[in-house]
């Protein structure tokens, strides 16, 4: 379990913030944080106040990374570059989350690298980490702005002909009575984008390429799904009502499943980033072979349907 508690005796009256910088090595903002998320307790009792002067034994809830040996492909002196397998999360979702790619960057870097932006679960590919907080603030800037280039590679249903623009406002999904779908299509959402292109041709399948103009959470999925080309493996968009809360709720297998969805997993692939950093130019490409992935699953898929 990365969350773990540490007992750490304080002999004089300190502020708690001195006492969790010293501690953790962190700054200031970092310490006042952790009394925020509520991670410091005295003899059971959480301790709220930033400004509380303590003395005796506390009990700190912290970050513990495990790694499990998830090397960086690519490496420069303020950044550094996973290429994530599908099925690890990126950032703990709680403190009862196992595994992340956050234990790998951690336990290498220290407390102050941290992953500069996210990617689904079970979306593979490639995602940034900086070394230090200047070099967070800078590489977050770059994807605010939009300086950052992502490309990704789908697995679609159906056959897509010819490149598109899709132009197709997201917005939270308030209405969660029929389905617990995260995000909707609604004109009334923020803009999105995303220019997707048709690179092969795989039986009922289309492999594309998903470049997104904006970055809304779940955009490549839902403007999949929206022109009728939802991904391959994708559990929610796409899918029966029925189907979407059977697996949401983990009641559905993985057999069940790739009946119902065609994989085992979402077939979304991170596979380029393109960007400026200092006086550098960066092109990277993630090393894993995506398009060999999906022609083992239509292989798989036509094989059974075979027997």
């Amino acid at each position: 379990m990365p969350f773990v508690a540490k007992k750490v005796i304080v002999q004089t009256p300190t502020k708690l913030f001195l006492v969790l910088m010293r501690e953790f090595e962190i700054t200031q903002k970092e310490a006042q944080r952790m009394i925020d998320t509520k991670k410091v307790f005295q003899k059971g009792k959480l301790i709220k106040d930033k400004a509380a002067v303590v003395q005796g034994e506390l009990e700190i809830i912290h970050f513990q990374p495990k790694p499990q040996g998830l090397k960086p492909i690519f490496e420069a002196k303020d950044f550094l570059l996973y290429d994530k397998p599908s099925g690890i999360m990126v950032h703990p979702r709680n403190r009862k989350s196992e595994y992340t790619l956050i234990d790998e960057l951690k336990s290498v870097y220290g407390m102050g690298a941290n992953i500069v932006h996210r990617i689904d679960k079970e979306t593979s590919g490639l995602i940034l980490a900086a070394k230090h907080k200047e070099a967070e603030r800078e590489l977050k800037r770059l994807f605010e702005t939009k300086k950052i280039q992502k490309k990704y590679l789908a697995l679609v249903s159906g056959e897509l002909k010819e490149e598109i623009l899709i132009d197709a406002p997201i917005a939270i999904n308030r209405d969660l009575s029929k389905i617990k779908l995260k995000m909707r299509i609604c004109p009334t959402g923020k803009p999105a984008q995303t220019i997707v292109r048709p690179l092969y041709h795989l039986g009922p399948y289309t492999l594309v390429e998903a470049i997104p103009l904006t970055g809304r959470q779940h955009q490549i999925r839902l403007h999949l799904f929206h022109i009728h080309h939802p991904i391959v493996g994708d559990p929610i968009y796409g899918r029966s009502s029925e189907d979407a809360i059977r697996y949401l709720d983990k009641k559905m297998d993985t057999k069940e499943r790739i009946q119902k969805t065609g994989a085992p997993r979402l077939m979304l692939h991170a596979y380029s980033l393109e960007f400026s950093y200092k006086t550098a130019h960066y092109r990277l490409l993630s090393h894993y072979d995506f398009l060999r992935e999906c022609r083992q699953l239509i292989d798989k898929k036509y094989k059974a349907n075979r027997r």
